[in-house]
């Protein structure tokens, strides 16, 4: 059939006919627009916010929620706020996004969840680890005035309990059954309190913290051996049990790469004299968003 016949056979142009073909040129491109920058979950992301009692983790959590820390008391019980990043705050996944889009304003609206530091308590922060369905990534929180060596028992503490988490999520990545079950959780140790005169900076954060790890991780496995030995089962998985790389060497949060782990330690305060510096903190969220 030639051209000039199938152009015969098309119907004449109504003013019914041409508004519906504007409207579909339209239309069109804003439904995938819609389908493609849609958000994928009702449920809003999720920044698990841990660490032992008295970093501060409290006080961040009502500051980032009123812009403005307050008055905090222990927790003994999980807590959730829904917060929104600063506008000046670039967020990774909307970076191809215009100010205009009406779905701009979603991508920067987030949960953080705060869980109690005690040691007695701590099953609320492991049990939200092992189920991170809507987790986006991990603030552990320390008080940077807390880690000198004047202070063993609280850099002890403190190394133990960053060394279970990054040995959990190390876990949940290497028995993951598929490639689409593991979920690479990223981490940011916020040292706290830098303000104080006592506080070490966040580079001697991170090196003291790897050193003590290292010493933790040591022994950990002595007392996996002696059980093993005690219970004449060698082959009991070690290895399973180790944090990072296996050998003698130094632990370091770069070791954790080799699991998709990212581990940043970044500095700053909550409640110093000359106010609040969280900037590298809402910086480092609105990367992993």
């Amino acid at each position: 059939m030639s051209l000039a016949k199938i152009f015969n056979f098309m119907p004449e142009p109504t003013p019914l006919l041409l508004v519906t073909s504007i409207l579909l040129v339209l239309s069109i491109p804003l439904l995938l627009h819609l389908i493609i920058y849609s958000t994928t979950s009702d449920t809003l992301p999720t920044i698990l916010l841990i660490g032992p009692s008295g970093a501060g983790k409290t006080s961040l959590i009502t500051h980032l929620e009123r812009g403005r820390p307050a008055t905090t008391r222990t927790s003994q019980t999980p807590h959730t706020v829904e917060v929104s990043l600063p506008v000046k705050t670039p967020v990774a996944s909307a970076r191809f996004r215009s100010p205009n889009d009406p779905t701009w304003e979603v991508t920067k609206k987030l949960l953080v969840q705060d869980t109690p530091g005690h040691g007695k308590l701590r099953h609320y922060a492991t049990d939200s680890i092992n189920k991170p369905q809507n987790i986006q990534g991990i603030i552990f929180m320390v008080d940077a005035a807390d880690l000198s060596s004047d202070n063993s028992d609280g850099l002890r503490q403190t190394a133990e309990y960053l060394h279970d988490v990054l040995l959990q999520l190390q876990k949940q990545v290497t028995e993951a059954k598929t490639s689409k079950s593991r979920k690479e959780i990223p981490m940011l140790v916020a040292a706290n309190k830098l303000d104080l005169f006592t506080a070490l900076p966040a580079p001697l954060v991170q090196s003291t913290l790897e050193s003590e790890i290292t010493k933790v991780r040591s022994s950990s496995s002595r007392g996996l051996l002696d059980s093993a030995i005690a219970t004449k089962d060698l082959d009991a998985g070690e290895d399973k049990e180790w944090l990072g790389e296996v050998g003698d060497g130094k632990f370091g949060f770069l070791q954790m790469q080799e699991f998709g782990i990212q581990v940043n330690v970044l500095g700053g305060s909550v409640a110093g004299a000359d106010g609040p510096d969280v900037k590298q903190w809402w910086d480092w969220i609105g990367r992993i968003l």
